[in-house]
């Protein structure tokens, strides 16, 4: 299951040298405290949302070293074009007294980023510094939505409890549990959750497995369609070569072997309503004894 929560961000802070080191880690050579602009971020917290969701302690604890070295974007845009910074450390910080509405310690998820000065990014560094530039979201991979009232996981299990209500006392809400995967931070513009800046979406994940199905069927129907326009297609043949075009090549290859196949292979309906004409005394002789 995807997941994205957004969040207030902190302006910059100084280079020291532990992470001048962990940024040659992540980078091709050796950079200079000038060359480089660091900032905090709060990736996400522990808190319930306005989606009644929420990362568990332990699930914000498996997230932390799946964030180092990922890439910050911009509106979750996947584009080598779009990356301004990199998450080079991260750390669960707990806070005091403070509880959350699940009613344990509440935590949150800390990352520093680090972008390399260039006249590219000098006006994004200055909407950061100027605060303009102040909430970012991020993109991570769940296992499990598990009901905080009678426990079951959502992705495999039907659950009859709607998010936000009360049940014998209990507020319902989901925990999102079993950390698999960090894909990105990404600067936006409005965060859901004005207490802890926080938002999150399930739905990015559902919708690109959605995609995969599509592209999968329609990849079928294409070497499908082939086919059945052209007998003498080598089938394996035709599969290696579906298998390497766009969404939008297999589209127009799909309308073309479909048009051809169906002048081929026209279709004939198993009735036939229309009036066919009889012979009268043939049709009479049916009624004769």
């Amino acid at each position: 299951m995807r997941v994205i929560k957004e969040t207030a961000k902190r302006g910059g802070t100084a280079v020291s040298a532990e992470d001048l080191e962990q940024i040659g880690a992540l980078a091709r050579k050796s950079l200079r405290a000038e060359e480089v602009y660091v900032f905090p971020v709060r990736l996400c917290d522990n808190e319930v949302d306005r989606d009644w969701e929420r990362f568990t302690e332990k699930t914000l604890e498996e997230l932390a070293p799946m964030f180092v070295g990922k890439a910050g974007i911009f509106d979750h845009q996947w584009s080598a074009r779009g990356q301004a910074a990199r998450i080079y450390k991260t750390q669960v910080v707990r806070e005091g007294p403070q509880l959350t509405r699940a009613g344990d310690g509440y935590c949150w998820l800390k990352g520093w980023a680090y972008m390399v000065r260039t006249e590219g990014n000098r006006d994004l560094i200055a909407e950061i510094e100027g605060g303009i530039k102040r909430e970012v979201s991020v993109g991570c991979a769940v296992e499990r939505a598990v009901c905080s009232v009678c426990g079951c996981d959502r992705n495999t299990a039907d659950c009859e409890h709607e998010k936000g209500r009360m049940y014998g006392g209990q507020l319902c809400f989901i925990s999102l549990e079993g950390a698999s995967d960090a894909y990105e931070f990404s600067f936006v513009a409005v965060p859901a959750q004005p207490a802890a800046g926080v938002v999150k979406s399930a739905r990015l994940e559902e919708e690109a497995a959605m995609g995969r199905r599509y592209l999968k069927g329609l990849r079928e129907e294409v070497v499908r369609l082939g086919l059945l326009a052209d007998r003498e297609l080598d089938g394996g043949a035709l599969r290696s070569l579906v298998d390497k075009l766009s969404l939008q090549e297999l589209e127009e290859l799909r309308k073309s072997w479909a048009r051809r196949a169906e002048e081929r292979l026209p279709l004939k309906t198993q009735l036939d309503y229309r009036e066919k004409k009889v012979d009268l005394a043939e049709r009479d002789r049916a009624f004769m004894v």
